[in-house]
């Protein structure tokens, strides 16, 4: 190439980029409390954004499940192929910062008839050595750059800008589902695990009241009682098998969630689920500042790239109120022979800059201002209620790792003092000191109380779940950076 085009390319790149139009960008003020709650913070030092799922949940099934789900899952799949459209959008807005240069060549072979004066000199014996035709060769070779803008407005720089900016939202978006992801799977087991067992309680409960109802129709045949003991112990029975049957379709409904969840049928060759009472462990998450879920949580990254984003395009909106003004340049080598070609004496370049300044628009480049701006208000607004709902989502969990920490205490010795009265009120009838409607209620409410026991172990459970992943947890963080 031509040293002078060599040098015009690389003024034209020192001479882009002279102003940037852009806001400067800075994250919003944070709209939450400085702290969490005094009195729910845990006291622990296990940082949630520092571990794996596969470190933080103890059941193997489960993390088998998470893992299915992660490689499987159609959404997810989508959310990654959406960063590989971000990178490619990012690459092409970065491409446009160097000049395009094209290298291109022709040939031209040109007869004409011989008239006028020419026509002449042509001898009249018509030899055929003399031609009746002269033939004209043109040969050209060059390398070129075409129509580049020179970016004294930053114009270029700030769409670059915002497609990256954008490219690492998607990146942030596509960790926000990984997390919503592990969550949704984590969820959906802890009910599942649940579910098993709220029938595991009815099938015990109803075998035991199909023998009660055995007693019952023994004493009623012996005349010892009359039909209605007989029909209340009937009406035990009835309740715990419509339980029976109600838990057996939740556990149907759940398990087709979970296939969907993880992208297809669960094998059979998992490991075995974990009991409920044996899902937890002692550690404790610190859950830091609400400033710390500033980089830890992807969708408040996601938030805030895309607030950047929406800032860069108002200084791409603001430059082109501004001239734009475009390079173009040639060099190579130009002859009529293939010798000529090969030589010095061909040899050109041209280099000229070309200036467009728009005049009349009818108020397009206004709207397309204005346009930018107010996307960048509804940014800043995204970004507030993103934070405000993280924060939310922590101090929700938090509230919930005590509360229901103490209601499973509670329910726990509820559940022992109603198996000791549900004993008291069965032996009092077989002495003939109360009436089976004792027995009736006693049976009913410690059938409850279990039920409620189960359900609260598995709520915390799922707490424990959403705390980890509202603290940022549950995946690797690799570099972000566009390539």
């Amino acid at each position: 190439m031509n040293r002078a085009l060599l040098a015009a390319a690389a003024a034209s790149l020192a001479l882009a980029g002279c102003a940037n139009l852009a806001p400067e960008h800075e994250a919003p003020a944070l709209p939450v409390p400085p702290t969490f709650d005094e009195t729910l913070r845990p006291d622990g030092s296990v940082v949630a954004s520092q571990l794996s799922y596969r470190e933080w949940f103890l059941d193997p099934r489960l993390d088998a499940l998470i893992a299915m789900a992660l490689d499987n899952n159609r959404d997810l799949v989508a959310a990654t192929a959406r960063i590989e459209q971000a990178r490619a959008r990012y690459r092409i807005e970065d491409s446009r910062r160097l000049p395009s240069v094209v290298a291109d060549g022709s040939a031209v072979r040109t007869r004409q008839p011989i008239t006028g004066a020419l026509a002449a000199q042509v001898p009249a014996d018509g030899e055929t050595a003399v031609a009746d035709a002269i033939t004209y060769n043109a040969l050209d070779v060059g390398v070129g750059i075409s129509s580049f803008e020179l970016d004294f407005w930053n114009r270029l720089g700030n769409l670059r800008e915002a497609a990256r900016a954008r490219y690492l939202a998607t990146i942030a978006a596509q960790r926000a589902f990984y997390l919503s992801l592990i969550a949704d799977v984590a969820t959906t087991y802890f009910e599942i695990v649940e579910t098993e067992e709220q029938i595991a309680l009815a099938e015990a409960t109803a075998e035991s009241r199909r023998e009660a109802l055995r007693i019952a129709q023994l004493r009623l045949d012996a005349g010892v009682t009359s039909a209605l003991p007989y029909r209340q112990a009937e009406t035990l029975l009835t309740q715990a098998e419509q339980q029976l049957a109600s838990e057996r379709l939740s556990l149907a409904l759940l398990r087709n969630q979970l296939a969907v969840l993880v992208g297809g049928a669960v094998p059979e060759n998992l490991p075995a689920s974990l009991e409920l009472t044996a899902q937890g462990d002692e550690r404790r998450l610190a859950a830091g500042l609400p400033s710390d879920l500033l980089l830890a949580r992807p969708d408040i990254v996601q938030a805030e790239a895309l607030l950047e984003a929406a800032r860069a395009d108002i200084g791409a909106a603001r430059a082109a109120f501004f001239p734009s003004i475009s390079l173009t340049g040639r060099t190579g080598l130009a002859s009529d022979d293939l010798g000529g070609l090969l030589g010095t004496d061909g040899l050109g370049w041209s280099f000229g800059p070309s200036i467009s300044l728009p005049i009349f628009d009818w108020g397009a480049r206004e709207a397309n201002l204005d346009l930018a701006r107010a996307v960048e208000v509804e940014e800043v607004a995204n970004y507030d209620r993103t934070v405000q709902g993280a924060f939310r989502e922590v101090a929700d969990s938090l509230a919930g790792r005590r509360w229901l920490a103490e209601q499973i205490e509670t329910l726990e010795r509820a559940v022992a003092a109603q198996e000791r009265i549900a004993r008291i009120a069965r032996l009092r009838y077989r002495e003939g000191v109360a009436d089976y409607l004792e027995v009736l209620d006693a049976e009913r409410n410690l059938f409850s109380a279990q039920q409620q026991l189960l359900a609260t172990r598995r709520a915390w459970l799922q707490n424990r779940a959403t705390l980890f992943v509202a603290l940022g947890g549950g995946f690797d963080q690799p570099n972000a950076e566009p390539r």
